[in-house]
């Protein structure tokens, strides 16, 4: 029998286990270029160490605390769905293209070829895969088991869900307004990739959906927003000012546009779900 302060120390744990695997894998990043390897090289290498090394600690983390093995949390046997491949395609695509008919000039910024290869490779292996997969792990494979088995099912999708969006503002200095949109943003995909989740009775279809919107929408490679990051690759600058539509401090992650994306991928996988 789960009790609640083993189920705390359980969230507390796995989220300190991302924390040390991200900033594991970014020390390993850095040391390898002092090593003379590429960027995009080094960035790559530490994107999937990231999800190796979270993968591992998080096995010994169940096996040692709860005497458990990661089947139980949904991070079995890799295999997805394709049609999960597909709404994880469609999603990020449909949502920029959504964009692009709102008025706006796209600006590309000047980069060498490197440093072009080093936002791809950071794009893809970090923020797009390593951040979809590990989160996934984490966020709905050990906490939202964990919750699921203490407070049934509803509060498992909500817990994780305030989690995921509360992380988000950790450390921003965000006004009141951006605040609740990104805490509204965040739940609502965190409910999402949690229904994702239950219907396919594994983490590896919302962390591949999760991985592939990271990808598109924040990789900095094209990046839709209202000014120019000298960082990214490309961006479409947007006219409007208008908070739901650019989503406020935080991005077009927390617009209305998003929002709207998140929902019928949520409703969609709530009706998969039923019908299972």
């Amino acid at each position: 029998m789960l009790t609640t302060k083993k189920v705390s120390l359980g969230i507390i744990g796995s989220i300190l286990i991302l924390i040390f695997s991200q900033v594991s894998a970014e020390l390993i990043e850095t040391l390898l270029v002092l090593f003379k390897v590429p960027e995009f090289i080094s960035i790559a290498i530490s994107g999937i160490i990231y999800i190796f090394l979270t993968y591992f600690l998080l096995k010994q983390f169940v096996i040692k605390f709860f005497h458990r093995n990661l089947n139980d949390f949904g991070i079995g046997h890799f295999h997805v769905k394709w049609k999960w491949v597909i709404i994880g395609l469609l999603l990020p695509v449909v949502v920029t293209v959504i964009y692009l008919s709102i008025p706006g000039h796209i600006i590309s910024t000047h980069k060498s070829t490197l440093e072009t290869l080093a936002v791809i490779s950071r794009g893809i292996f970090f923020t797009g895969f390593g951040a979809g997969f590990v989160e996934e792990m984490v966020f709905r494979g050990i906490i939202m088991t964990l919750v699921k088995e203490k407070w049934g099912m509803m509060i498992s999708i909500v817990i994780p869900s305030l989690l995921f969006g509360l992380v988000h503002i950790i450390g921003m200095s965000f006004n009141l307004l951006s605040i609740l949109l990104v805490m509204l943003a965040g739940t609502m995909v965190g409910v999402m990739f949690s229904l994702i989740a239950y219907e396919s009775k594994t983490v590896w279809n919302n962390a591949l959906v999760h991985s592939l919107w990271n990808s598109v929408i924040i990789s900095g490679i094209f990046t839709i927003s209202t000014k120019v990051d000298p960082y990214n690759i490309s961006h479409y600058l947007l006219r409007t000012k208008s908070f739901l539509i650019t989503g406020g401090q935080f991005g077009i992650e927390s617009s209305l546009i998003a929002l709207l994306g998140y929902s019928l991928v949520a409703y969609y996988g709530y009706s998969e779900l039923k019908r299972g």
